[in-house]
């Protein structure tokens, strides 16, 4: 099959308003407006879009949410991402307004109750990229298990334009592994950031090394005589947190969410976006319009 030319963009909208919020929140520097709206996340927010837009250039954009802390995730392990603080009081108002601004852009926002954005841009990945090129645009690694020939992630580096773009041969020379064993990497290490602990004991290292022996979590289950006594004990005591980590860390691509190609197609109507950008008294970013 010819390959097509579309290229899609999928964003990880929590993961861009969250940096650009935090990049200026540390000096207080929230812009508030005159209808008293602190409005800094989504002023970053739009940079970080259209500069992605600009130098990767696609055919289509799609970008996805959050819907709340409340997820398929949190009803199996209670502790899941209980770690993380609640949002600051400057940063809650942009998360609906952030929407509304991306819907302005006629870009479809695509998020689902009791699903994370990385399980819809999971969904949209593996649909998309049968027939396109996929670009995920996010700052978060748990995305690498989503690569394939015709997926790449792109992610974003301090400043603005700044992207590690990663493709299977990438991971690969990098890290060792392949994206399927990524999530086999994350149950055996744990991920502090999304509070589960894997293996207690066993760390990147020694993970990357057994995976690279045994392949998986199940070639490394059916090998543990081969393992020293101490990895052994550290996996026997852990074995249910290891199989419950594991499920925690896979992406999960069948969320039952639309967004067709059509839907997804880049065609920014230049004055609606600078109405909001008037709305919102945002300055500097009619440039970024062309």
């Amino acid at each position: 099959m010819e390959q097509s030319n579309k290229s899609i963009l999928l964003v990880d909208g929590m993961a861009l308003l969250f940096r650009a919020f935090y990049a200026t929140a540390v000096s207080n520097y929230f812009m508030i407006n005159s209808k008293g709206i602190p409005t800094n996340g989504i002023h970053g927010f739009v940079k970080h879009l259209f500069t992605a837009i600009e130098h990767f250039n696609p055919s289509h954009v799609v970008c996805c949410w959050d819907m709340g802390s409340k997820t398929f995730r949190t009803e199996e392990f209670s502790e899941y991402k209980a770690n993380r603080a609640e949002a600051p009081i400057e940063l809650v108002p942009q998360f609906d307004l952030v929407k509304d601004v991306v819907d302005s852009f006629d870009i479809p926002n695509i998020g689902l109750k009791g699903y994370e954005a990385d399980d819809c841009i999971g969904t949209l990945a593996r649909e998309y990229s049968v027939d396109h090129k996929v670009i995920i645009l996010t700052g978060d690694q748990d995305i690498f298990q989503l690569i394939n020939q015709n997926v790449s992630v792109a992610i974003v580096r301090k400043g603005f334009g700044n992207y590690d773009l990663y493709n299977p041969e990438r991971l690969l020379e990098e890290k060792g592994i392949t994206p399927a064993q990524m999530i086999d990497l994350k149950a055996l290490m744990g991920d502090p950031s999304d509070n589960y602990p894997g293996v207690k004991g066993i760390g990147e290292k020694t993970a990357i090394k057994l995976l690279l022996e045994f392949g998986t979590i199940e070639g490394i289950l059916d090998n543990l005589s081969k393992l020293t006594k101490s990895q052994q004990k550290k996996i026997e005591d852990s074995l249910e947190m290891l199989h419950l980590s594991h499920r925690l860390a896979r992406i999960h691509c069948e969320v039952p969410i639309e967004c067709s190609l059509d839907q997804a197609e880049y065609k920014v109507n230049k004055e609606r976006a600078l109405s909001t950008f008037r709305e919102l008294e945002f300055k500097g970013l009619d440039r970024l319009l062309g």
